[in-house]
């Protein structure tokens, strides 16, 4: 078998399984299609123990109505529950989905999510034809083409999609200016070692956990994970919290070094768009 058959087989396999996928979407009959969406609330967070494990996210229990039988249903996020909920406060609005039918496979996430299609593996598979057609090409026209069709196609998408990268790194920067600060405290430190199977060598993730009180009074316990030096260390330690009002999950304790990194995202971004262009144009000339 050539590689112009092997390839043409692949399209053929992952354009049938595209067109079984995006069929069952029309139908209604995709997992994600037959997922219960609902609305939680916080009603009740638990501190983390100092030392403890970040598995699992910050132990909460969530309250929502039934829609079946319009009871009201509290669950909590111990074990394997979807998203981890790693800011939390009472009455924050969390996002919950189980199986028709079957609403004890209740999972969490972190936001209230609208209805899915399910178009995400038909897309993938979609993705995979398209791959296969470039390289198909590059074998029945030569290599220039593949320059073409990588280079070409993803420098089209970078051209849609970066001004909205640029508009939501500037609503960013914004909403950074206009943060509130307040003071905080971090409350634990958590700790996690892992070892690899295949070699034994051991690694240790450590989560510090900061607790604060916005203006409006609401009580906050959530992980920070960056801008935090020596977080080792950090137990017990005050520090300053910039949030956003309108979202205290959104926060951080160094709105500059956020900043940079937003400026950065776009740089590097701008950067791949620019060979992306590049890439093609090589294409084109070698024809």
């Amino acid at each position: 078998m050539g590689w112009d058959t092997f390839v043409a087989l692949w399209c053929a396999v992952w354009g049938a399984v595209a067109v079984v996928g995006f069929v069952r979407s029309l139908a209604g009959a995709t997992k994600a299609q037959r997922t219960v969406r609902l609305t939680g609330w916080i009603t009740r967070v638990r501190e983390p123990r100092h030392g403890g494990s970040r598995k699992g996210g910050i132990s909460v229990v969530v309250s929502y109505r039934d829609p079946a039988s319009g009871q009201e249903v509290t669950v909590t996020n111990d074990g394997e529950r979807g998203e981890m909920i790693t800011p939390a406060w009472e009455g924050r609005e969390i996002g919950i989905s189980h199986p028709r039918g079957r609403p004890h496979a209740y999972q969490f996430s972190n936001t209230p999510k609208e209805p899915d299609r399910g178009l995400g593996w038909p897309g993938f598979a979609a993705f995979l034809v398209y791959v296969g057609l470039v390289v198909l090409a590059a074998l029945e026209w030569g290599w220039p083409w593949a320059l073409i069709g990588f280079g070409g196609t993803w420098a089209i998408s970078g051209a849609v999609h970066l001004p909205g990268t640029v508009r939501a790194k500037n609503r960013r920067i914004e909403r950074l200016a206009a943060m509130e600060a307040v003071p905080g405290r971090v409350v634990a430190v958590l700790k996690d070692v892992s070892v690899d199977q295949d070699d034994g060598h051991t690694s240790t993730t450590i989560t510090p956990v900061v607790s604060f009180t916005t203006r409006e009074g609401t009580a906050v316990t959530a992980y920070c994970t960056s801008n935090l030096p020596d977080p080792v260390g950090a137990y017990g330690r005050d520090v300053t919290v910039h949030y956003t009002p309108s979202d205290p999950a959104e926060f951080t304790l160094d709105r500059a070094a956020e900043q940079r990194s937003e400026e950065r995202e776009v740089t590097f971004g701008f950067l791949v768009f620019v060979v992306l262009v590049a890439t093609a144009v090589v294409g084109v000339v070698f024809l």
